[in-house]
This record gives structure tokens, C-alpha cells and sequence, in this order.
């Protein structure tokens, strides 16, 4: 199976190269001239066999010509290509395998079979899709055969009993080494890792606003069905956050540390501390009580309460001089 179920490095990156628009193509032309639909170019680029790089002009990430050449060049193409790229339901997948669809989901709830992609449908049921090669690869390992054709262990089937289910775990972990993967600097790597827990989660880990503000400006697009607040969305964000208390202090271990890194290697932007200059002119009179405005918050006292020694000299010095 795949080594991005459950297990990451967060340090660990391979080295990005610049393009520019001359030398790369949009995913759309790459999907074209690779004869893939777009759903599989985008698994292409997910499972890491479509190099993709930066924008030079911002516009999100190309594919250069070079990787297209490669791409195209490899024993096979595109019958290959397309081969490793093929996302198959239960339905499917457990004929692939020779077994029920009911041992397919008990395997895939055990976390033996790791989804890759998955949506929500008009029912409002979430749909796991797993890669056909690696069903195939699971079925011909004799290790498996007992899971196959046997009974399910009676340790498996208590834990089935009481409700495992590591499909979205593993989904998650998976979607995380492709950001990863992605990722181009080491803030943007603390940003992957950042966008699987909640906003709580992340606030209590990175206590300084201007670094989260900063973890904001690489946060990854997430992953989302459903208009804005629908019952779809709802779903699907409850899947791309982490909730077990194991994984999510896993992931919050991981945030302080690449944080960390990230600080190290250039600190978050924060603004500039020096004194605004006074333009040119006479001096300002002197205050006679120069206090700090304390911030405004629900602690905060009106003005004319902060500062009653002051107007009432002020208006002391105004009845004097009408007198």
C-alpha cells in the first residue's frame, strides 16, 4: 500500500525549480497533451507522477515542457500512465479484489485499503474512491490472503464493532503528503500541516498573530463539496479536519516544529517598531499628562472616564480666562 497513510516527515521537501510561462503549460494543456481527463491529471500530479512547479507571474502552478517530454517518453505511455491513475469505488474495487462489498468496506474501515479521493453524492453520502493498482497489489500478497478469504479476527471485528473507521484518517494522511510535497518553502509546509486541524487548534499552537496571519497567505485550498455551509460542505469539512485526539495532537506536534523551522528560516513580517518623524515645523506643546491609550476590548472605560484630572483642568483654565 501507499507510504502516505498514517506516517510523514514534515522536513522532509525536494528541491523546486523556477519556470517561467514560456517554458511551462497550464494543468489543462498538460491533461490534453497527456491524454488524460482532468480528473486524472490532477491524481497524476497528487501521486507525484506530473511534476508540477511555481509561477513565476503568480498564477498558481504549471507543468514544464520538460515533464511532459519524461512524462511522455516512459515505457508504456499513456496506457501506463492511465493504469496508475484509475480511482474505482467499493463496487468496483471489491470485484477487482474477488470479494463482498461488505469484507471491501471491513478492510477499508480496518485501514488496509487507503483511499485516495473521495466526494460527496446527491444522497449526501460520502463516496471513498481507492487506486486500482494498489487493490490489485493487495490482492496478490499471500500475507493477505487469510483477510481475503477468512474469517475477520476477532480482535478486527470488536474494533469494527465499536465503530473504527479509518477511512477518513487515512484520507487525510495521504492529502497531506501531496501538500507536502507541494509545498515550496518552510512556511508553506507549516501551512499543509496547519490546514488539517481548526482554527482553535492552530491558535493555540501558534500564539503569535502575525505568524498565524503569515500561515495564512500559504494556507492550501481545501477540499470542498457543496455550496458554502450546505450539508455537503459541512460533511466534507468534518472529513479534511482531524478529530481523533491521537492524530490531532500528532499534527499539532508537528505544526510547532515546522513552525519553528519556518521561524528560523525567515520570521514572520511584523510591522515596523521605529517612530513615525514629526514633520517640519514648530515644536508641539508639551502634554501635561502623557498616559498610554490602553486598547479598546471589553475591559475598556469610556474616554471621559479614563481621564477626569484632565478636563476638569481643562475647563478650570477656560472659566480663569473668561474671568
Amino acid at each position: 500500500m501507499s507510504g502516505n497513510t498514517i506516517t510523514h516527515d514534515v522536513a522532509a521537501a525536494g528541491e523546486r525549480t523556477g519556470t517561467t510561462r514560456g517554458t511551462s503549460v497550464t494543468h489543462h494543456r498538460a491533461a490534453r497533451e497527456l491524454g488524460l481527463r482532468r480528473s486524472e491529471f490532477d491524481l497524476a500530479v497528487h501521486l507525484g507522477r506530473v511534476r508540477t512547479v511555481p509561477d513565476d507571474a503568480g498564477g498558481g502552478r504549471r507543468v514544464p515542457r520538460d515533464e511532459i517530454d519524461r512524462v511522455r517518453a516512459a515505457d508504456g505511455f499513456p496506457e501506463a500512465l492511465r493504469a496508475a491513475v484509475r480511482a474505482v469505488g467499493t463496487t468496483e474495487g471489491a470485484a477487482l479484489m474477488d470479494v463482498t462489498t461488505a469484507r471491501f468496506t471491513r478492510l477499508a474501515r480496518l485501514g488496509l485499503l487507503v483511499p485516495v479521493k473521495f466526494y460527496v453524492n446527491r444522497y449526501r453520502a460520502v463516496v471513498w474512491l481507492y487506486l486500482a493498482a494498489e487493490l490489485q497489489q493487495f490482492r496478490t500478497d499471500e500475507h493477505n490472503t487469510a483477510l481475503l478469504k477468512g474469517r475477520t479476527p476477532e480482535g478486527l471485528r470488536e474494533q469494527l464493532g465499536e465503530g473504527l473507521d479509518l477511512r477518513p484518517r487515512n484520507w487525510r494522511g495521504r492529502h497531506l503528503g501531496f501538500l507536502l510535497r507541494q509545498a515550496d518553502d518552510s512556511w508553506a509546509r507549516a501551512a499543509a500541516v496547519a490546514s488539517l486541524l481548526d482554527a482553535a487548534e492552530i491558535s493555540d499552537v501558534v500564539t503569535d498573530p502575525y505568524e498565524r496571519s503569515h500561515l495564512r497567505r500559504f494556507r492550501p485550498a481545501r477540499v470542498v463539496h457543496g455550496s458554502p455551509g450546505s450539508p455537503a460542505a459541512q460533511l466534507a469539512e468534518e472529513i479534511v479536519t482531524a478529530g481523533d485526539p491521537d492524530e490531532v495532537d500528532w499534527l499539532r506536534s508537528d505544526l510547532a516544529a515546522a513552525v519553528a523551522t519556518a521561524r528560523r528560516h525567515r520570521p514572520a513580517p511584523r510591522p515596523a517598531t521605529h517612530g513615525v518623524p514629526h514633520p517640519p515645523g514648530p515644536e508641539p506643546l508639551p502634554r501635561e499628562t502623557a498616559e498610554p491609550v490602553p486598547p479598546e476590548g471589553e475591559n475598556a472605560a469610556p474616554r471621559a472616564a479614563r481621564q477626569p484630572g484632565r478636563l476638569s483642568g481643562l475647563f478650570g483654565r477656560l472659566r480663569r480666562r473668561e474671568s
